[in-house]
């Protein structure tokens, strides 16, 4: 993560063989979740945003790390008991599967969280 990227494109094609594949699901998932964001790059990582960041992700040795807001780990705390969390990330082991349609929920909860914050200024 030491390179600076332009693009999500250019950002996957440089990581490993073994992982360009994941994180093209990790991006289709968050895509089809929010079809109007847009992407970019920030603070090094793919992100979407949608009235605002909506995630970013990452690739590092072990792991895919998942970056939402705080209310994303407390509302779905059931659903994450499993993986290693933070205050405002979720880290998916490369060596496990990866719950896509866990990351598209999560997605879908970020858009409706910035949609009515944004709908409320």
């Amino acid at each position: 993560m030491n390179k600076t990227y332009k693009t999500i494109d250019e950002y996957i094609d440089l990581q490993e063989p073994r992982v360009r594949s994941v994180l093209e699901r990790v991006r289709k998932a968050i895509s089809k979740a929010a079809p109007n964001a847009t992407e970019t790059i920030s603070y090094a990582m793919p992100t979407f945003k949608y009235y605002g960041y909506l995630v970013h992700f990452a690739v590092f040795k072990n792991h895919i790390g998942l970056y939402p807001s705080p209310d994303v780990i407390v509302a779905f705390e059931e659903e994450l008991k499993e993986y290693k969390t933070s205050k405002k990330a979720v880290q998916f082991l490369l060596h496990k599967p990866i719950p896509y349609d866990l990351i598209a929920n999560i997605t879908k909860f970020r858009v409706k969280q910035n949609y009515d914050k944004a709908k409320k200024i």
